[in-house]
């Protein structure tokens, strides 16, 4: 226990922290507000419609249209206070409710979608953690040792839901995942439902189809990157490793079922492996070599 503590307490930059605040967190804010008409649209679908889950259980029936709008700007305010590091203590909790509440509010409305998961339970995992220590207002950094667990606790809620996939493709199909016969008769369907509705086609699907070999590697690689993802929080070089594998994962299925995971395909759900604060010193150089040449 005691070797786990000092693993799980290693002391980080107080600037790492802040950079998966300002990263995770402005990903929230754009994707919230471009599916803003979206959230607000199916709530005009009325009580049939309806059937809420998690959270959202509260209601006994859907909110107007008029009062899920105003839930939606109020989630992008607060997540943008939750970015900025404003009153960090206040409106982070309140940014990471109004999310999983957005979210979940949505998912009220039919087809369940999992790919939102991971981007709330990192918010909230931020929001109770000291991300506003740097780069915010009235900024004070403490001992480094305040900032590592939480970047750690958010590598392994990522971990974990890979992990989570690996073993619900167990218990669904067992050995008989590895053949690579399911994982055809998923990208025929799939692709087959795209082309009926006359939605685009996965670019790779049908060479796939025509070669169900080779998706043997596919389905072998599929359960060691998602069952190995612990491996992620074994070392830095380690993490960088599985975390490209991960994201080459993610293009295979865009490539073979055009499915899209915009959090991980954009790389943000594997930040808290990263030295993520570099990015933003990388964009804050940026931005001040660009005032410099417009102030000459």
């Amino acid at each position: 226990m005691k070797r786990f503590a000092e693993w799980w307490f290693a002391p980080a930059p107080a600037e790492r922290l802040a950079a998966l605040r300002i990263l995770i967190g402005g990903y929230a804010l754009v994707y919230v507000a471009a599916r803003l008409p979206e959230f607000v649209g199916v709530a005009r679908y009325g009580l049939s419609h309806f059937a809420p889950i998690g959270i959202v259980r509260l209601l006994d029936a859907p909110l107007t249209p008029g009062v899920t709008m105003a839930i939606g700007i109020a989630t992008c305010v607060l997540l943008g206070a939750f970015v900025a590091g404003v009153a960090y203590r206040v409106t982070a909790p309140l940014a990471a409710l109004a999310l999983l509440w957005t979210i979940t509010y949505r998912n009220s409305w039919g087809q369940v979608f999992h790919t939102e998961n991971l981007l709330v339970l990192h918010v909230i995992a931020l929001a109770l953690a000291p991300a506003a220590d740097a780069w915010a207002p009235r900024a004070r950094a403490r001992d480094a040792g305040h900032y590592g667990w939480p970047i750690k606790l958010c590598a392994a809620l990522t971990a974990a839901t890979y992990v989570l996939a690996g073993v619900a493709k167990l218990r669904i199909a067992g050995a008989d995942w590895l053949d690579g016969e399911l994982l055809r008769n998923h990208i025929a369907v799939d692709n087959l439902r795209k082309a009926l509705l006359g939605d685009p086609i996965a670019p790779l699907g049908h060479v796939f189809l025509d070669h169900p070999s080779q998706l043997i590697g596919f389905s072998v690689m599929t359960l060691v990157i998602e069952l190995g993802a612990p491996i992620a929080m074994l070392g830095r070089r380690l993490g960088y490793v599985w975390a490209l594998g991960a994201w080459g994962f993610h293009v295979g299925v865009v490539l073979m079922m055009n499915i899209w995971f915009p959090y991980p395909l954009l790389g943000i759900a594997f930040l808290p492996l990263l030295h993520a604060e570099r990015i933003v010193q990388t964009v804050i150089r940026a931005a001040r070599g660009i005032r410099r040449r417009l102030a000459r």
